[in-house]
């Protein structure tokens, strides 16, 4: 019989988990479960409060499926996310990351699209050996995983941009020092997304974040402040972030970002349900307004902040930052490299950080779309560097696909993912560069191994959503398409428009989108964007297809919230 105890949902259980300990303040029982194995291990720990020191479950290989929930089964190894605020880079810091995937992570590291290394197959007995170097290296996993602050983004090239308003990284460093590892904020409603950058085309992707800063100089003053927009995120229910009716100066960025951190803390409302607990979910769900927002971060500021002022978003700009360009301090270049899905070897990382020492000044930037830059080269010395990179596996040069191509970690080791996307994503951009040898324009491909958008696919040119179908009565990945994606100043969801495929069909498909857009474009000048806006659902259906076709509803999502996931 029952005791008339109602069971505990889910939100109940993690909010219950958070209010009894702090997993900062118990690093020693890391050490313990080190020394007594994995199965010493509790199932709090390994659902709950490893996350906030970087760490997950690893999946068994075969994602969610197999498993309850909506959530796979887990293999006794660890994901191990390790924070790089604003991307920045030493190559001994490297090395260092080079040495541990060597050791403890079979030899993978894979760069995210919030710009930190994430290593993979690391055992429980390895931990602390691993948090140990990093450690000694100026590095830390603190943070990157849990429902707190993530890694601050920035743009990658802050200080050497040629087009910069401002380096914006110091504001990044000091906000990863007043929030990450801060009792005070150890406990938010869930994962804490936040960008700041000082560029002009906004690489970081600030729209998308729980709160974007993005600098602009004040018309009538010269002044250099920020625009602050708060809600953004994508993952199931994409929601560009709304700009607040706010003019930030340098000195109340970190005091501003504070208050809208406190904000979401205090919105309790926003802990009954882990599905709908991001800060979006205060516009979306509860009925706030920019309005409100900007009086109850003001009552909590203690002052009022300056009007907003006209902002230019930017216009199809592509940020990758791949090739040699010129940097602010006259005679130095930096060096971009297109690192395919992310993902490095030791040797890369090693090779890597060899260039920025010979030819750089030993600083590497990691960035959003998984990339990795060598700033602060001399001019006179870039033909030495492109020499000896092409002896190394890092591309200078690469293909729009190459370029273009992200891809989140997938079923290989994600326990929500239903579709594998690293293999696919490589397989797929070497059987576009060989159908399409000669295509030039940008375009992004953004591989999402399931609905809740860690690759991103909602601000894709191309996004592809991973399902399973069944074909001759096996079950296969496949993928839904979503068309159009955009940010900046035609900001965009990317538009599902009911065309669903086996993933080994792909290929095909947007080769067949690529050469109608090619051959019907409005000019050379015309984007892929534009060109997707202006054709219906329909039409863009039948390019993929070769064919007409009935639409195919997008599946429902259901199944588990996305916890470790970097999106």
């Amino acid at each position: 019989m029952s005791d008339g105890t109602a069971k505990e949902t889910k939100a109940q259980r993690v909010e219950r988990l958070k209010r009894e300990l702090d997993p900062w303040q118990h690093a020693g029982e890391i050490l313990r479960f080190a020394r007594e194995g994995y199965a010493s291990v509790p199932p709090e720990w390994l659902g709950t409060y490893f996350r906030w020191w970087g760490v997950y479950t690893q999946g068994d290989g075969v994602g969610a499926v197999g498993g309850k929930n909506g959530e796979g089964r887990a293999l006794p190894y660890f994901m191990v996310r390790i924070r790089v605020p604003n991307g920045l880079l030493f190559s001994h810091q490297l090395r260092t990351i080079a040495d541990l995937a060597e050791e403890y992570a079979r030899g993978l590291a894979d760069i995210t699209v919030r710009e930190n290394i994430q290593l993979h197959w690391v055992r429980i007995e390895d931990l602390p050996e691993l948090f140990r170097r990093l450690g000694l290296a100026g590095l830390t996993t603190m943070g990157t995983c849990g429902d707190v602050t993530r890694n601050i983004t920035g743009c990658p090239l802050a200080g050497v941009d040629a087009d910069e308003i401002v380096d914006a990284s110091p504001l990044v460093l000091a906000a990863t020092r007043m929030l990450a590892g801060n009792p005070e904020f150890v406990n938010v409603p869930r994962k804490w997304k936040v960008s700041i950058t000082g560029c002009r085309v906004w690489c970081s992707y600030p729209e998308i974040n729980d709160v974007g800063m993005t600098a602009i100089r004040h018309p009538a003053t010269g002044e250099i402040g920020f625009s602050v927009r708060v809600g953004g995120g994508l993952s199931a229910d994409p929601r560009f972030a709304t700009r607040l009716n706010a003019f930030v100066r340098w000195h109340q960025a970190v005091p501003v970002l504070r208050g809208i951190t406190e904000i979401f803390r205090d919105s309790d409302v926003l802990r009954t349900n882990r599905e709908k607990a991001r800060l979006k979910f205060l516009f979306l769900t509860h009925g706030w307004t920019a309005e409100r927002f900007e009086q109850e971060l003001e009552r909590r500021l203690g002052f009022s902040l300056d009007p907003a002022v006209t902002e230019q978003r930017p216009n199809d700009v592509y940020r990758d930052h791949v090739g040699i360009h010129q940097q602010k301090q006259e005679g130095y270049c930096y060096a971009g490299f297109a690192v395919l899905r992310g993902r490095m070897t030791p040797q890369d990382m090693r090779d890597a950080a060899r260039l920025a020492d010979s030819y750089g000044t030993g600083e590497l930037r990691t960035t959003p779309m998984q990339n990795l830059l060598i700033p602060n080269v001399r001019r006179v010395r870039v033909g030495g560097l492109v020499e000896d990179a092409e002896a190394t596996a890092l591309r200078l040069e690469a293909s729009p696909f190459w370029r273009g191509t992200v891809a989140c970690t997938g079923s290989e080791f994600c326990k929500l993912a239903l579709t594998e996307t690293k293999g696919f994503a490589r397989g797929l951009v070497e059987e576009l560069e060989r159908r399409l040898p000669r295509f030039e324009e940008h375009v992004k491909i953004h591989v999402a191994g399931c609905p809740n958008s860690c690759g991103q696919h909602w601000i894709a040119d191309i996004g592809l959503e991973g399902k399973k179908i069944k074909v001759d009565g096996r079950i296969v990945d496949a993928y839904y398409f979503c068309v159009g994606g955009s940010v900046g100043q035609h900001q965009t969801t990317a538009r599902p428009i009911g065309f669903r495929i086996p993933a080994t069909e792909s290929a095909a498909a947007i080769e067949r989108l690529l050469r109608r857009y090619l051959e019907t474009r409005r000019g050379v000048d015309e984007s892929f964007r534009a060109f997707s806006a202006r054709h219906t659902d329909a039409e863009l259906r039948e390019m993929l297809a070769g064919e007409v076709l009935a639409p195919v509803e997008r599946d429902p999502v259901t199944g588990a919230v996305p916890h470790g996931v970097d999106h």
